[in-house]
């Protein structure tokens, strides 16, 4: 088939959520036969970097245009004056939009897949345009609006988080109505978790929508799970984007109420925060010798290998995470909250620990941290568990399906 991707940032090198997902459907994709197209922003220096060139290896062609560039002001006009949600203004670009009616113009494709709404509002305006020439695919990461409602509930019980419950309440009823007009518009809508897919029925019963979960490719990850950890120090690591409010929300109250319980219990302990764009309210955490924020790295695994524990202290967020299954390919002892692995049919105590005090967390970090042999059995079934469905081999030809039935 014939596929165009249009992708928030470029999919290669994948550093995050979004890109794991983006490269891994691309490459499978591509590996199986299919013509890729890509229409992406590139952020780095305006798009003036070389292109990595295993994006040309694997595209038929690559189109990437900065992205736009929005100043406080104007983006307090759309919070005021539009009522499209946040998320629908961050990218939208009119030079991205002429971009993709050329490519509509000049090639015939069998699906256009729109990763992440984010740029859903050019499916939206282009669907009469394209006059039913092309199958619109939209590739739903999170459920967006239910996203937002955890955000506006974790943060409302903290008066001094009260802004930020604000701006949560009022994109979480901008983005209900976007989202259900997504997905009414698409042929198919991807979702990653049956979570997700459940609350999108919510939003429109008769909506077509089709679970593709989020994948991993196990053989990228072959040693360097084995990595012994240089540090004599015990060693906690949590990697996410950390200008990504659910992931700042995490580190916070990870720090904040469970990281002076592990330290009590372990003096030597050592906390890695791994992720690009560390949000300024991280600061106070460079004040604390006993933490370390990477800002972006070129490469997580190698931070990743040197955990005795991973942590994905979640209290807000949708969909499913990738970190977990990173984690659990480079054969890591976990601890989550329950939403921090929502999507996953684990059990606590077998392939993880749940835990959703900060008292119960601090108590299963603090029992691994001093226990080797039960962290190698956690990381073993983790492992195990990751292997039985979650490679994107398995999970491309899922995805087939829904183009063949398109």
């Amino acid at each position: 088939m014939r596929l165009l991707f249009l992708t928030p940032q470029l999919p290669f090198p994948p550093r995050q959520g979004t890109a794991l997902r983006n490269w891994g459907l691309i490459r499978h994709l591509a590996e199986r036969g299919h013509h890729i197209w890509l229409l992406t922003f590139d952020e780095r220096a305006n798009g003036a970097a070389k292109m990595p060139a295993v994006l040309h290896e694997v595209c038929q062609e690559v189109v990437a245009l900065p992205p736009p560039a929005r100043s406080w002001r104007s983006r307090l006009r759309t919070l005021v004056g539009s009522s499209l949600p946040d998320m629908a203004w961050r990218l939208w670009s009119p030079a991205f939009l002429e971009a993709l009616k050329e490519l509509l113009r000049r090639h015939r494709f069998d699906v256009v897949q729109v990763e992440g709404i984010e740029l859903a509002r050019y499916m939206l305006a282009l669907i009469a345009w394209a006059s039913g020439a092309v199958r619109w695919v939209f590739d739903d990461h999170n459920c967006e609006y239910l996203l937002q409602q955890r955000t506006f509930l974790a943060d409302l019980p903290m008066p001094w988080r009260w802004h930020g419950a604000a701006y949560s309440l009022v994109q979480w009823r901008r983005l209900r109505s976007f989202e259900r007009r997504a997905i009414r518009a698409a042929d198919v809508t991807l979702c990653v978790s049956p979570h997700d897919r459940k609350a999108l029925q919510r939003l429109d019963a008769q909506a077509s929508l089709c679970l593709i979960p989020n994948g991993i490719c196990l053989a990228d990850y072959a040693g360097h799970w084995a990595s012994l950890n240089s540090s004599t120090s015990p060693t906690v690591v949590f990697t996410g984007k950390m200008d990504f409010r659910p992931n700042v929300n995490a580190v916070w109250w990870f720090w904040r109420s469970v990281w002076p319980q592990v330290r009590q219990a372990h003096p030597q302990a050592r906390l890695w925060v791994v992720g690009q764009k560390p949000s300024p309210r991280l600061d106070p955490l460079r004040a604390d010798p006993s933490v370390t924020l990477t800002g972006e790295v070129e490469d997580t695994r190698p931070f990743i290998a040197q955990a005795d524990v991973y942590v994905a202290p979640l209290l807000a967020g949708g969909g499913t995470r990738l970190k977990l299954l990173e984690a659990m390919a480079m054969h890591k002892a976990i601890v989550s909250t329950s939403l921090g692995c929502e999507g996953f049919d684990v059990v606590s105590g077998r392939e993880l620990i749940i835990a959703d005090t900060p008292a119960a967390f601090a108590g299963a970090v603090n029992a691994l941290l001093g226990d080797p042999q039960r962290r190698q059995e956690l990381g073993e079934r983790a492992y195990r568990f990751v292997s039985n469905g979650w490679d994107w081999s398995a999970i491309v030809p899922r995805l087939e399906a829904v183009y063949a039935s398109l």
